[in-house]
C-alpha cells in the first residue's frame, strides 16, 4: 500500500476553495481545478517506499507485472490503464469531445510525423489513447451532456425571439436528426467573427432576460455561460446540448464522441489514461473545427444518469456500471463491518469523508483522511477496509 502525493492542476476554470477544503488545506487564492491520481506522465502521483519520493509511472515502468499484475499487463499493456481525478469547477469548462481509440492513434501519429511538440497549444492529440470517462458528483454538479433532439434545441432558441437565430433554427428543423445537428454545429463554429459577435451578443441579452424571470428555468445554465464567457460562440453550441444536474453520488458515463461541458460543482472523475480533448467553445484554447467534426457523434440522446448498484459477492461495495474494462469505479459507505478488497488488480482508493484504515494481509496499516489516496499494487492478496462513517471511492480495472 502506497500513500500518494498528488498534483493539483491550476486551470483557470477551477474552484478556489473546493479542493483545498477536501484536502484540509488553506486556499492558495488561485483556482485549483483537478487533483490527479495515477501514472499519467503529465502529472504522475508520487510515493515513497523508503528510498525517497518517486513518480508512480516510474515505479510501474520498472516492474509492470509486479505493480499491475500479469493479467492487467496482458489485457491492457504495461501502463496503468486509468487516470483518477477530483474535478472542481468554479466556472464552466470548455465544451469538448474525445476521440475513439483508432482516431487517437491516427491523430497522434499524424501530429508526431509533423513534428508538432506534444505540449504545443495547437496540438490536438497528446497521446495515442482514447478518453472515455465517468464523472460522479460529490456535491450538486451541473453540466451539459450529449445533443438534444434538434427540434428541442430549435424550440429553446426560438422562444428567445432573436431574429438572428432564424437560419440556425431552420437548420435544426430540416432533415434527419444527425444531419441537422451536424449542420447546425458546423454553422455555429464557422461563422465569420463579425457575424458571430452580433448573434452571440443578441442571444446573450435574451438569455439573461429569460433567466432573470425564471432563475431555475431552462436558460439558467446559459446565463451562467454568458456571465463567464461573454461573446463566446460556445453559448450557441451549448444550447444544442442537454442540461443535466447530478445529485451527490449520481454519475454520467461519456463515451467517445459525446459532446459535453461541465458547468460547476465538485466530482470524482475516472477515465482512460489520456489527455486528448477536441474543443467546441467556452475556452481561449485551440479549436480545430475540422478535427472536432470528425470526432463528434451527432445522434441525440437524453443523459443516462447512473446510480450505484450493489456488487454481488462483495458486501458494502456499490458499482457504477460502464461498458468498458479499462476502468471501474465503485464506492464504499463504511459502517461498523470490515470490508475486503480483492487484490488481483491495481487500484487507487480515495477517501472523501471520514477516516478509512487499510490493513494489508501482513498486518501493515495505512490511514486515509478525507482527501487522501493510496495505490494498491496487484499483489494478489486482499486488503481490509475499515472506518465507520467513511466514504471511499475505488478505481481499478475489470479483468
Amino acid at each position: 500500500m502506497d500513500r500518494l502525493v498528488n498534483t493539483v492542476r491550476p486551470y483557470a476554470w477551477g474552484s478556489v476553495t473546493a479542493i483545498p477544503e477536501l484536502l484540509g488545506q488553506e486556499p492558495t487564492g488561485g483556482p485549483q481545478a483537478e487533483l490527479w491520481m495515477g501514472a499519467h506522465p503529465g502529472a504522475p502521483s508520487r510515493t515513497d517506499r523508503g528510498d525517497g519520493p518517486r513518480p508512480l509511472d516510474e515505479l510501474i515502468a520498472a516492474d509492470p507485472q509486479g505493480e499491475l499484475g500479469a493479467d492487467t499487463v496482458a489485457r491492457f499493456g504495461s501502463g496503468l490503464p486509468f487516470l483518477f481525478k477530483v474535478l472542481a469547477a468554479g466556472i464552466p469548462l470548455s465544451i469538448q469531445a474525445h476521440p475513439t481509440l483508432d482516431q487517437a492513434r491516427a491523430g497522434f501519429a499524424a501530429e508526431e510525423a509533423l513534428g508538432i511538440p506534444v505540449d504545443a497549444p495547437h496540438r490536438n492529440y497528446r497521446d495515442a489513447n482514447h478518453k472515455p470517462e465517468l464523472i460522479c458528483a460529490l456535491d450538486e454538479f451541473d453540466g451539459l451532456c450529449g445533443f438534444r433532439r434538434p427540434a428541442d434545441a430549435a424550440a429553446l432558441m426560438a422562444a428567445l425571439e432573436v431574429p438572428a437565430l432564424t437560419p440556425l433554427i431552420g437548420l435544426l428543423r430540416r432533415g434527419p436528426e444527425p444531419t441537422a445537428l451536424r449542420e447546425a454545429l458546423a454553422h455555429i463554429l464557422t461563422m465569420a467573427p463579425d457575424t458571430a459577435e452580433g448573434i452571440v451578443r443578441q442571444t446573450a441579452e435574451a438569455v439573461d432576460k429569460a433567466a432573470a424571470g425564471d432563475p431555475d428555468g431552462p436558460y439558467a445554465p446559459y446565463a451562467l455561460i454568458t456571465r463567464t464567457f461573454p461573446g463566446d460562440i460556445g453559448l450557441l453550441a451549448g444550447m444544442l446540448l442537454n442540461h443535466v444536474r447530478l445529485q451527490p453520488g449520481e454519475a454520467l458515463y461519456l463515451g467517445a464522441g459525446v459532446p459535453h461541458g461541465y458547468l460547476y460543482g465538485t466530482a470524482v472523475e475516472l477515465m482512460a489514461n489520456s489527455d486528448n480533448v477536441l474543443r467546441a467553445g467556452l475556452t481561449p484554447k485551440h479549436i480545430d473545427v475540422p478535427e472536432l467534426m470528425k470526432v463528434v457523434g451527432f445522434t441525440p440522446a437524453d443523459p443516462d444518469v447512473l446510480r450505484p448498484v450493489p456488487v454481488p459477492g462483495t458486501p458494502g461495495e456499490e458499482l457504477y456500471p460502464v461498458p468498458i474494462d479499462e476502468f471501474r469505479l465503485s464506492r464504499f459507505l463504511l459502517g461498523e463491518q470490515d470490508r475486503r478488497i480483492d487484490g488481483r488488480a491495481p487500484q487507487i482508493l480515495l477517501c472523501t469523508a471520514g477516516t478509512a484504515r487499510l490493513t494489508a494481509a501482513d498486518g501493515r496499516t495505512l490511514d486515509l483522511a478525507r482527501g487522501e489516496s493510496a495505490f494498491l499494487p496487484a499483489t494478489g492478496t486482499d486488503t481490509t477496509l475499515t472506518g465507520p462513517g467513511a466514504t471511499v471511492f475505488r478505481a481499478t480495472v475489470t479483468l
